[in-house]
């Protein structure tokens, strides 16, 4: 047997062999070996050797590739940039079938250019204009208070928290290979609650109470307990702040406050945001009751004193007072946020969120 070369050829000059071959009436085996043998082990397959055979049989010598039609040569990216400013909420098939490519294609160039498909931020309303410009008046006004000295030491704010005897939470657990964790329930639809009502400023706590069981806030009860933190306070003008619930905004409850004395900081519809009890005080008290269970309100009530008693001074401080004496975090971190949130509704508020922000440079 001669000398075996494994030279490397191209599949045309493959295909020209395999004609060769049927030329000279050899099988599909035999010629398949036979250029394997000459041009080098895995010159060609079996396999390919029959499917030029059959075509060759039907007449057909043509040693080019057929035409396929294949992918466009360029990618529209300019269309998808469009198509998702458009609507951000198309799917991957959608923003194909509107390029007219594989939805695999999309979501390549969509990586590239650094999009991730992901859920946007629930919001309580859509705001209309009237109440964005609402909040724009609420910004400034805040401002202006900051020219008091005393203000920030003067602010009294409060709201109420559903406290619940049961507590429990899914917690992770270390477990070996095929052991089950310990089980959690899951929350009943209507647990066993009762109502905290708090109010505190800079120096702490001022008042608080857990309402009896079974008993919600009114107008009536409100202005009880605004009476019970005037006189803890005792004299000394205050800024007080609390959401629009309906018994924080009735008739009666106005009048308590114009009768205390107190200045109302404004507080616009739908602003979670701006209500320090709601997103620090309550927070760090749900932290504090997780996993705990109770059986009677006067636990609860211990376990209240005992969360009280246990933050320091800096703690009630460092949501008003900046760390630095410039400003102040419930206006300096608020306002600046809200401005931007507002800027990408409607433009015509850029020139107010240049003043805050030089305000605070």
């Amino acid at each position: 047997m001669g000398e075996v070369f494994d030279v490397k050829i191209s599949r045309r000059e493959t295909r020209i062999l395999m004609l060769h071959e049927f030329r000279l009436h050899r099988k599909t085996t035999v010629a398949t070996e036979n250029i394997n043998t000459t041009m080098g082990c895995g010159t060609v397959s079996l396999v390919t050797t029959r499917r030029w055979n059959r075509r060759f049989r039907n007449g057909n010598f043509c040693l080019n590739d057929r035409v396929h039609s294949g992918r466009k040569a360029k990618f529209d990216t300019g269309l998808l940039v469009q198509l998702i400013e458009e609507d951000p909420r198309l799917s991957l098939r959608a923003l194909a079938e509107m390029i007219g490519c594989s939805h695999s294609t999309v979501g390549i160039h969509l990586k590239k250019m650094g999009k991730t498909y992901k859920f946007g931020v629930l919001v309580p309303h859509t705001l209309s204009e009237t109440q964005l410009q609402r909040r724009v008046n609420v910004c400034d006004q805040l401002l202006r208070y900051l020219d008091d000295p005393h203000f920030l030491d003067n602010i009294i704010t409060g709201d109420e928290k559903w406290i619940l005897y049961v507590n429990e939470t899914l917690k992770r657990q270390w477990l070996g290979k095929g052991q089950k964790g310990v089980p959690t329930s899951k929350p009943e639809p209507h647990p066993q609650k009762i109502m905290l009502s708090v109010w505190w400023g800079v120096r702490g706590v001022v008042y608080w109470e857990l309402l009896p069981k079974g008993t919600t806030i009114t107008s009536e009860i409100y202005c009880n307990q605004l009476e019970q933190v005037a006189k803890n306070l005792g004299q000394g003008h205050v800024y007080f702040l609390h959401d629009n619930a309906r018994p924080h905004v009735s008739r009666l409850t106005t009048q308590k406050i114009d009768e205390l004395g107190w200045t109302i900081v404004p507080h616009p519809p739908y602003s979670p945001d701006m209500a320090p009890t709601d997103f620090y005080l309550f927070r760090s008290l749900a932290n504090f009751m997780r996993g705990k269970i109770f059986s009677e309100a006067e636990e609860i009530r211990t376990e209240l004193e005992k969360f009280f008693c246990s933050k320091p001074g800096e703690f009630y401080e460092g949501v008003f007072i900046h760390c630095q004496g410039v400003g102040n975090k419930f206006t300096q971190g608020m306002v600046p946020t809200l401005m931007k949130q507002l800027n990408k509704q409607n433009h015509i508020f850029q020139p107010k969120q240049k003043v805050i922000k030089n305000y605070f440079t």
